[in-house]
Formats: structure tokens, C-alpha cells, sequence
């Protein structure tokens, strides 16, 4: 006997059945590829922690240009010497502290409860680096990234990222010429832990005031500018009892 497929039903029933075996399919590609999805994942955060305290591939005045991925991991371990998890006054060594979910353990802040805070240790020509993970909110979704510290509390170097920014304007927080301009800024304003701010008209297009805590603002991007802003600020003060134990006076 033929089914009638001009029937409602028979449209439910094979819309149904497409949605089971679609779902099954998804669900059984997305089990198979998850260690290569997290893989891939670990490698991005290691090239961004690597970025920010200046081992990368950088050419003259060109693109961002991370170590490979099928180097970074060796990278990695060659530079980064601690990793290590602050809890205000506490601090501990944990092993691939790098991988805590920032953003998790900031709602755990938000609703007064403990948190670990990953921090990581480099070093690279007998210097050390402080790297502090980041994460905020830009204009259409989170903003995220490193700032590498010396003990002077100068920067060595950021990398930013974002989800959905704005192309061309508050997406531009992922592109050389503007993360550059924070190597060599203060974090200090005297003994205040000022952060750096991302002014518009701050009357130093070339940058060459590096204790002003500024850098120039993105041209059309003054949401996000004021999100990297306020990323910076709240998350050195987060921070801030680990810094003022390796601060040189």
C-alpha cells in the first residue's frame, strides 16, 4: 500500500526522522573529532600565551605571525618555566594551569565564591615574564587575551582576541599595529596599579609617551576600545596581591 505523502503526518513523521539521524550524526562527528577540537584548542591558547611575551614569528612591520602548531607545543615548554594558580594571597604551582576557564572562575567571583586565577612564568633571554590571562566584554560579545609583565610592572606584550567585533574596526584588537603600541607602557600611575587606557585623542599617535598609561583608540571602535580598557584595569586588580610580591620597588 503507497503512503499518501501529501499527509501532514507523513511530513511530521519525515521531519522526525531527519532530525534523529542528522542529530545522531552530528553527535557521533562531534565524539570523534572532540580530542582533535581540544588539541587544536590547547595549541591556540599556548601561541597566544607565547605571542604575548614576544616569541613569535614576527616579520618587520607585517601581520601577526604565531610559532607553528607543530611547534609550539616544544615552545611552550621551553618558555613557560611556572605555572602557577592565585587565590588572593595564596599562591601554588598546578600543572597546565594555563587551561582554566577564565571566564568560569570569574562568575565564581561575581557570586562571592573562590576562584582560581592562572598565571604563568616565561622566560626568554634571562629575563622573566608575568603573563595574566584576561577576559571581558567588548561591543557585541567577550573580549579576551595575555599581558606579559616585567618586574617593573612595563609590558612586554598583549595579545587580544574577540568573538564578534565589529570587521574592520573593533575587530582591529587582534592586529599588530595596535597591540605594539602597549609593549613599553607602564601599568603604574605611581604606586596605583592604573592599567592602561585606550583613549582617543590622547595627543600621542606615535606612542612615544610610555607613561602616560595610554595608547591611541581605535578609529570607529570606542566600545570596544573602553572593553580592553576595563578588561586590563579589572584584571590587574585581581591580581594585584601576587604582583606587589614581585614588583621591584
Amino acid at each position: 500500500m503507497a503512503m499518501n505523502t501529501e499527509k501532514n503526518s507523513y511530513t511530521v513523521i519525515f521531519a522526525a526522522i531527519m532530525v534523529v539521524v542528522v542529530g545522531s550524526i552530528l553527535a557521533f562527528l562531534a565524539t570523534g573529532l572532540k580530542p582533535r577540537i581540544d588539541e587544536n584548542e590547547r595549541f591556540e591558547k599556548q601561541q597566544n600565551i607565547l605571542y604575548a611575551m614576544g616569541v613569535n614569528q614576527n616579520e618587520g612591520d607585517g601581520s601577526v605571525t604565531f610559532i607553528p602548531t607543530n611547534e609550539v607545543e616544544a615552545e611552550f615548554s621551553k618558555y613557560i618555566k611556572k605555572q602557577l594558580v592565585v587565590q588572593g594571597d595564596k599562591v601554588t604551582e598546578k600543572e597546565e594551569a594555563y587551561l582554566i576557564d577564565l571566564k568560569k572562575q570569574l562568575s565564581e567571583i561575581k557570586a562571592g565564591n573562590n576562584a582560581e586565577l592562572p598565571l604563568l612564568i616565561g622566560e626568554k633571554d634571562g629575563k622573566e615574564f608575568y603573563i595574566i590571562p584576561m577576559y571581558g566584554k567588548g561591543l557585541w560579545d567577550a573580549i579576551w587575551g595575555f599581558i606579559s609583565l616585567d618586574e617593573n610592572m612595563v609590558v612586554q606584550g598583549v595579545y587580544f582576541d574577540h568573538k564578534s567585533e565589529t570587521p574592520g574596526l573593533g575587530a582591529n584588537i587582534k592586529q599588530r599595529f595596535f597591540m605594539d603600541d602597549f609593549v613599553g607602557e607602564s601599568i603604574l600611575d605611581g604606586n596605583s596599579y592604573a592599567g592602561i587606557g585606550v583613549v582617543k585623542g590622547n595627543n600621542d599617535p606615535l606612542n612615544q609617551d610610555k607613561e602616560d598609561n595610554e595608547v591611541d583608540a581605535l578609529a570607529g571602535a570606542t566600545i570596544t576600545g573602553n572593553g580592553v580598557t576595563a578588561m586590563i584595569k579589572e584584571s590587574l586588580k585581581l591580581y594585584k596581591p601576587y604582583l606587589e610580591t614581585i614588583r621591584k620597588k
